[in-house]
């Protein structure tokens, strides 16, 4: 029924397109620089009033020819690499005749960039939280192919382990931002296209959802975030944008084949005409990977960790006149994985639907302008299959022991109003609830037999508001104030276990159990000068235990760990205050930052023998981060250079139930953290490099298994072809450093040298 009813869908939306008569004018102009030197490839774009959008380009001496409608006004916007944004308004259409050349102003860094993580629209230079953007053209000159590794660019910005998304369970992919710490849960919120990318029954991410090819940009609030976006946001929140078409049409594809057996395509598609939309992106990625444990302890057990997986979505949409927007999307994914040994695999297949839309009113006779209304249902259903096994200690074979699925479903609603107040007071409302279930269906194997079936899991059940007051105060003070309250409720949770050999059943009935939070958050920024700004921040934020981690229990190599239904929420304060400076060709932000987190979920051992360690999710007691991390960009000409380093010193506080893990490392966590990404674009070229280094960190709450520093290297290049092709490759750990990603207790090491080559047409 599905398909049939995309298709029917599509050709009503195409003949509605079809039906209606266009009658096609143009604005002509020319782009020029502060030397009257015509500006090449300056994305020039008119809305008019009814809502009609064009998207032209000037040519090599500056000219354009933008569609328009010649009866009513307009805005026109005109972009271009290295110079600040140029807006301006025309009541009718003869005003423009009378101004036909443009002059582009030469760009300070960061001056026009905007940013959505505090849930408003506002410059990066006015946003008292710390916020790190990566553009498309960014994302799109690095070496590393997935969202995730690319992500790695961001000082703070770390998985559960080391190893990406290519390479590593889905489980183990949750984030952690500021060195918190981390589990296979995430302890940030990441949100595509509005929507909670986090998994409804583990809280991990599976990043291969994300095709690089969708992405318009992706922004990463660090600090605590739960003041606005409430679960998951205990250490910030992962903001990526779809890319969504502007122009009448809109297609893209990119091919590439590499080491590793990898091969991947995807396309991105989309028209706009009539006040319709419609945006296609369809990607398949697969590679072999590599054999991840230590060559010198490896057996014939030991395989390729690999992955294959493919994403389709279609999204249509509908304008009304100039105020209102609504969209439906639907997905689907589905993803084979192999881990490492040759009966450890797993399976994925998730569908979603959004349906979304925004409402505005630009003038309200009043005070109050801008109002704004959006909102989201969204829902979805996953199956996730996976087998496990034990594996000698010679590594030479291995037992099957473990057959398991997960079947979860979620369906949620958010929606926010935002009005501006006195043209400088911006408030927001919001309202978000979600409901998950999931189960954990297990078969118990021994000696090549089924010997037991259990099940255990539950439902989950959230809803929060929130409120933001974000004031410019005078021309020097921006006063941002937010508040949110959350309440959810786990409920309908059991664990069955029957043995196969007497038909013996034992079943367990968890009690209902409700919790709420309070996260208030206030910050500061104080302009200095027109260059020189400081800002100060203070927070609570939390993270409520998922159903995974209440009520599920999983096995990795030799380490077996519990599940533990008495868990209680996580909670975070969090402060940081520092300074930015933005002058010509010059960025540079520094922060301090604290954050104690009370009752945090921890793996805490129980018990080591030589074949097993057994491990227990337990709250323990409180974990601090202190540190402070810098940031840095220059442009040199065709040369752009950015420069992150963190310092995080992230021990364990208190642990009343085990003094001795007081003062301990957080597992996962290093304490210094660097990264550098230069760029060179200049006529039909790209150079990219992007380096990150890391200290050494442990595996484990008893700091026994050191993972030693690393530093990695990636190159990339590009040189385009006519107007619309380009041809590019990326080397990934172009030293071919091998180092340690996890101890458990075996060492598994890092993907050695890693080539692509492909190309682009946009």
């Amino acid at each position: 029924m599905k398909i049939p009813f995309l298709i029917i869908l599509f050709f009503l939306c195409f003949s509605q397109i079809l039906s209606q008569e266009i009658v096609k004018s143009f604005l002509r102009g020319k782009v020029v620089d502060a030397v009257n030197s015509p500006v090449e490839n300056a994305r020039v774009k008119t809305v008019s009033k009814s809502g009609a959008i064009s998207v032209c380009q000037t040519d090599g001496e500056g000219q354009f020819a933008c569609e328009a409608n010649l009866n009513e006004g307009f805005t026109l916007t005109v972009e271009a690499r290295n110079f600040s944004i140029l807006r301006q308004t025309f009541a009718k259409t003869q005003d423009f005749l009378a101004q036909t050349v443009f002059t582009l102003a030469p760009e300070s860094l960061r001056e026009t960039v905007q940013v959505t993580a505090n849930r408003t629209e506002a410059r990066l230079s006015e946003t008292p939280a710390s916020v790190v953007t990566l553009s498309a053209a960014e994302i799109q000159t690095t070496a590393a192919p997935t969202i995730d590794d690319t992500l790695r660019q961001v000082a703070g910005f770390s998985l559960f382990r080391r190893a990406g998304s290519r390479h590593a369970n889905p489980t183990a992919q949750g984030v952690s931002l500021r060195g918190v710490g981390a589990s296979g849960a995430s302890r940030s919120l990441v949100l595509f296209d509005g929507v909670p990318l986090n998994d409804s029954f583990g809280g991990w991410i599976q990043w291969s959802r994300v095709s690089p090819i969708s992405v318009e940009r992706v922004e990463v609030l660090r600090g605590g975030a739960s003041s606005l976006y409430g679960n998951n946001s205990l250490s910030g929140t992962v903001n990526i944008l779809p890319r969504l078409t502007e122009e009448n049409f809109n297609f893209s594809a990119e091919v590439y084949g590499g080491t590793q057996n990898t091969f991947s395509g995807s396309t991105f598609f989309g028209f706009r005409r009539g006040g319709w939309t419609a945006d296609f992106v369809a990607a398949n990625f697969q590679t072999k990977g590599y054999v991840t444990v230590d060559e010198r302890v490896r057996g014939r057990a030991d395989v390729y960790a690999g992955a294959r997986n493919s994403n389709l979505s279609a999204r249509i949409g509908k304008s009304f006149n100039e105020t209102a927007n609504v969209f439906f999307k639907i997905s689907n994914f589905g993803e084979v994985r192999a881990n490492g040994t040759g009966l450890q695999t797993n399976r994925t297949h998730l569908r979603q639907f959004i349906l979304g839309g925004d409402w505005q009113i630009s003038d309200f006779k009043s005070q109050i302008s801008n109002l704004r209304f959006d909102w989201r249902v969204y829902g979805g259903t996953q199956t996730y299959d996976q087998i496990f096994s034990a594996v000698s200690a010679d590594r030479n074979s291995e037992t099957l022991n473990r057959v398991q699925r997960v079947p979860a479903q979620n369906i949620g609603f958010s929606a926010n109003a935002s009005a501006v107040v006195t043209k400088n007071q911006t408030i927001i409302v919001g309202f978000e609830t979600r409901e998950a279930r999931g189960a954990s269906d297990e078969v118990g194997v021994f000696n090549g037999r089924a010997a037991s079936l259990s099940g255990a899991g539950g439902r989950e059940r959230t809803i929060g508001f929130f409120v933001q007051d974000f004031a410019r105060i005078g021309s020097r003070f921006v006063l941002a104030a937010s508040a949110r309250f959350d309440s959810w409720k786990n409920f309908a949770a059991s664990s069955a276990t029957r043995t196969l050999s007497n038909n013996q059943t034992n079943v367990f009935n968890f009690p209902d159990r409700d919790e709420t939070a309070f996260s208030p958050q206030i910050s500061l920024l104080v302009q200095a000068t027109n260059t020189l700004s400081f800002f100060w921040v203070g927070s609570k934020s939390f993270r409520a235990p998922t159903l995974n981690e209440l009520y599920r229990g999983f096995r990795v190599g030799s380490v077996i760990t519990l599940p533990n239904e008495n868990l209680r929420a996580e909670r975070a304060l969090n402060f940081e205050s520092g300074a930015s400076f933005n002058r010509n060709n010059f960025y540079a932000r520094g922060n301090f930052f604290w954050t104690q987190v009370s009752q945090p979920v921890s793996n805490v051992t129980l018990s080591v023998a030589p074949n097993l360690i057994t491990r227990q999710r337990q709250n323990a007691g409180a974990t601090r981060t202190r540190g402070f991390e810098i940031e840095t960009e220059t442009r040199i000409r065709a040369f752009n250079l950015s420069v992150g380093y963190l310092l995080a010193d992230s021990r364990v506080a208190e642990f009343p139930a085990n003094r001795n893990l007081e003062n301990l490392f957080i597992p996962q966590v290093a304490r210094h953290q660097f990264n550098f990404q230069t760029r060179y674009a200049k006529d039909n070229w790209n150079f990219a490099l992007q380096g990150r280094a890391s200290s050494a960190q442990f595996d484990d709450d008893l700091n026994l298994f050191r993972l030693e520093p690393y530093f990695q290297l990636d190159a990339f290049a590009a040189r385009k072809f006519k107007e619309n092709l380009q041809v590019f490759v990326g080397i990934e750990n172009l030293f071919n450093s091998r180092y340690s990603i996890g101890r458990t207790p075996v060492r598994t090491v890092s993907s050695p040298v890693n080539l692509r080559v492909g190309i682009r047409w946009k």
